[in-house]
């Protein structure tokens, strides 16, 4: 993923009240200030500065181009001067984009000595943007509001995260996600309205038949996955009953298969997710496993038993942290620790973990799997890194979407666990295992998550406002009771405002 190829429109607001030697002034400063934020680090995207936006019939055009633009992934604006925020209710009525409204000024300090009121003119964003601020609040309008001065590396940091949750939505938007077989039967949070979706994120999610993957299973030679296996052989540590001339060696070289078939469906259907479940496996030998790993760690977002809502959620998650250090990997919550004082859980998925979040170079084994019915299959056997995570879900209420969060602390596994041949991850949860289980129940939280080595609350927090949706975040000062009041006060807010 090129997240430079991800244009940012950089729109800067004044009018023609000021003359041309203002707006010239204007205009030179936008392009400073663009071409700095273009080729700093902390900014991932690509900053496409417009020409200064002084009338209605401007504005209207720039965000009418910005709606037609398939490059454009998000839209931010300063008002430089003061520029009246009724010419900018047509432009905003129609937008489409995420926008960031950046509160900022050219200069950052004041010239005491020679300060006049040519200086003030020019320099007046201080209440220009609360002018601008003023129309988005009165239209209910969705953005992020960034202030401080623009070379500060922290405003620089939050205008990144913006843009790389911009362009987390727009990347769903682009690329669908491939359904093989339906959703685990009996089970209510992995289902979901996949038309509301489409409606509020934009996500295409349908179905693939499963014999159309095995078929592409099939037409894989066994040329191919012993080539595939050479890679495997050169990244990751492999059991010796895995390696040529094993007893496992063949469930390695079908997962090979497997792996190279899934790829070729998905970049067929330029998919970006995808699901599988272990009760529609007809035509396969085993469950994907080592191929969903592997998948996963190229930047594809992935749901087990169906669950296509976290699957996109992963992907987006893989945009958000691509270049970052850390990982992202489908999770699931599978067992507690309740030792006093050492309280944590465990986190796995019978054997669809990103290596992504692995602390070392993982070890390729082959073991049962006591689900499916299949033969046994390959999988990436790691303890995850330690250090700071979030885990993030995606639930469907049934009228609306809910996201929710917990900023969690992953702990070094000291204890060898020979007869657990899984990836897993131990963490601890903010603000305490007991306080963030029952927070994450109330709000009615999936088993199945995204674990974010990579991220913070802050990205999934500016995509979810993008995406117009609840967001709930489990953090180290939150307490059950009160989180339970605030969802009751939620109802109400989201339950008119909650769609697009």
């Amino acid at each position: 993923m090129n997240l430079k190829m991800h244009e940012f429109w950089f729109i800067i607001g004044s009018q023609d009240l000021y003359g041309a030697e203002t707006l010239k002034q204007v205009a030179a400063h936008g392009k400073i200030m663009a071409d700095a934020l273009d080729t700093d680090p902390l900014i991932p995207g690509k900053i496409v500065l417009k020409p200064t936006a002084i009338s209605p019939a401007a504005i209207r055009g720039l965000f009418e181009e910005a709606a037609a633009a398939p490059l454009c992934a998000g839209i931010i604006t300063w008002m430089h001067t003061f520029s009246p925020s009724k010419m900018w209710i047509q432009g905003l009525a129609m937008n489409k984009k995420p926008v960031l409204h950046l509160h900022t000024q050219f200069n950052r300090d004041i010239p005491w000595s020679t300060i006049d009121m040519d200086f003030m003119n020019l320099n007046q964003s201080a209440h220009g943007d609360r002018e601008h601020g003023h129309i988005y609040a009165r239209m209910g309008l969705p953005r992020k509001v960034v202030a401080g001065f623009w070379e500060n590396p922290e405003v620089r940091r939050r205008i990144g995260v913006w843009m790389r949750a911009a362009a987390a939505r727009l990347e769903g938007i682009i690329h669908p996600a491939v359904r093989f077989g339906d959703n685990m039967r009996e089970v209510a949070v992995t289902e979901g309205d996949k038309v509301e979706a489409q409606v509020q994120f934009g996500w295409q999610v349908n179905t693939w038949g499963i014999g159309g993957l095995a078929g592409l299973y099939r037409s894989i030679s066994d040329a191919e996955a012993a080539s595939l296996v050479q890679e495997y052989e050169e990244k990751y540590d492999v059991s010796a009953e895995a390696r040529e001339g094993g007893v496992s060696r063949n469930a390695v070289l079908e997962q090979a298969k497997i792996e190279l078939a899934l790829k070729k469906l998905l970049r067929h259907e330029n998919a970006c997710a995808f699901t599988t479940t272990f009760q529609d496996l007809h035509g396969l030998p085993q469950l994907p496993a080592l191929a969903v790993q592997r998948l996963m760690e190229q930047g594809y977002g992935f749901g087990a038993e169906g669950d296509w809502k976290q699957a996109m959620l992963v992907h987006a998650a893989k945009v958000m942290a691509e270049g970052l250090s850390g990982g992202v990997s489908f999770i699931e919550d599978y067992t507690y620790h309740f030792e006093p004082g050492k309280e944590a859980a465990l986190g796995a998925h019978m054997i669809e973990v990103c290596p992504s979040i692995a602390e070392k170079k993982p070890l390729l084994e082959v073991h049962p799997l006591s689900i499916g019915g299949k033969a046994d299959p390959a999988r990436l056997v790691f303890n995850a890194a330690p250090g700071p995570a979030v885990l993030a879900t995606l639930i469907d209420l049934g009228g609306r979407f809910r996201m929710i969060l917990n900023d969690v602390e992953a702990l070094k596994i000291e204890q060898a666990m020979p007869a657990l041949p899984v990836a897993r991850v131990l963490w601890k949860p903010f603000p305490c295992l007991e306080s963030a289980a029952e927070s994450w129940i109330l709000a009615g939280g999936a088993h199945h998550s995204v674990y974010a080595a990579a991220l913070t609350a802050e990205y999934f927090i500016d995509w979810a406002e993008m995406m117009r949706i609840e967001c709930v975040h489990i953090h180290k000062e939150t307490k059950p009771e009160r989180l339970r009041d605030e969802l009751r006060w939620a109802e109400a807010y989201w339950s008119r405002y909650g769609r697009v």
